[in-house]
């Protein structure tokens, strides 16, 4: 199965259908199977006067509220019927991620088949039981989560309608960017042994060498996030993708996963034809009569390898020549 590599515009859109549509343009020729946004009514999801996050508040007006922030990146329901539309032409799945209830209605009611629930939602019960009782293909991220937590969200997925084999879960970690020491890639697969589930990587880091690595580390999706110009205004700009990053990740992802092949160890059919030629034969390494000994002091082994193999070495010494053997010839 193919890694599947979601662009993460989140609310990258600034609040613009139209940098919307160049987003998912960009995403679709970047080789991204999916384009993410972000689904939420702001006075469902905080209050307000709610402060704005550390990173949001390095990239967005200082004086302004996290409510009034997020007011201004709500996507209406035209708007996400016509960006559905506009990912069904460019030839990628639309995703989203519904941060309330109402929202969860809403892309149920407009024909989503795979629900991502983000990390600040893995607590939130009623909601969790809402999106299993869909009974969709869920993506849970589990950025600021403990072993409990997750085991807790998946218990409550399950038990309203979802089973694990349709809850692929993403490692993940929520400050952006990510500093290295704190990405801890080894626990995905820690999520993979404890609950048997597919995993994936959700990156937040500047940089895509630690989705190539997950990808090595069995990751079966990748979520990155994305932008045209790092330098926007917007909470995620500055820790997203621009295009051409994008592109080399998705580059580099699928030279990874075609790299890892299968687990059966044989000759590849680029090598076979390096056998004979980097192998060796056992030969006579001094002119041998018809009817002498094969020994140690007349025989040894050299290149090619179309002769006999060394491996039977100790089958052929003290066995007679059956003719005249000249030096280098193949026994």
């Amino acid at each position: 199965m193919s890694v599947f590599i979601i662009a993460e515009v989140g609310v990258n859109h600034n609040g613009s259908v139209n940098l919307a549509k160049k987003l998912i343009d960009e995403a679709a020729i970047s080789g991204a199977d999916a384009v993410k946004f972000q689904t939420f009514k702001a006075e469902n999801i905080v209050t307000r006067g709610t402060d704005k996050a550390e990173y949001q508040k390095q990239n967005t007006d200082m004086k302004e509220s996290q409510f009034d922030m997020l007011k201004k990146l709500e996507l209406d329901v035209n708007t996400h019927k016509e960006l559905i539309d506009y990912c069904q032409k460019k030839g990628v799945v639309f995703l989203s991620s519904p941060f309330d209830q109402h929202s969860a209605n809403l892309l149920h009611e407009l024909g989503l088949e795979t629900f991502k629930i983000p990390s600040g939602e893995i607590t939130n019960l009623p909601y969790l039981r809402l999106i299993g009782s869909l009974k969709k293909r869920i993506i849970l991220s589990t950025g600021m989560s403990n072993l409990k937590e997750i085991k807790e969200a998946l218990t409550v997925l399950n038990e309203a309608g979802t089973p694990k084999k349709d809850i692929l879960v993403l490692h993940a970690n929520t400050m952006y960017p990510t500093p290295m020491e704190d990405v801890n890639l080894k626990a995905m697969l820690t999520i993979k042994d404890e609950f048997d589930v597919e995993v994936g990587y959700s990156d937040h880091t500047l940089g895509i060498e630690v989705d190539i690595a997950a990808v090595a580390m069995g990751a079966t999706c990748i979520e990155k996030h994305f932008t045209l110009d790092r330098t926007m205004k917007g909470p995620d700009h500055k820790a997203s993708l621009v295009p051409g990053e994008f592109k080399d990740m998705v580059k580099a992802i699928r030279n990874i996963e075609t790299a890892l092949g299968s687990r059966s160890k044989e000759p590849t059919p680029s090598e076979r034809t390096n056998l004979t030629i980097v192998r060796k034969s056992i030969v006579a390494s001094k002119f041998i009569k018809k009817g002498e000994k094969f020994t140690k002091e007349n025989l040894t082994v050299k290149r090619p390898g179309n002769g006999i193999s060394p491996m039977r070495w100790d089958e052929i010494i003290n066995t007679l020549a059956m003719k005249d053997y000249h030096i280098d010839d193949l026994i």
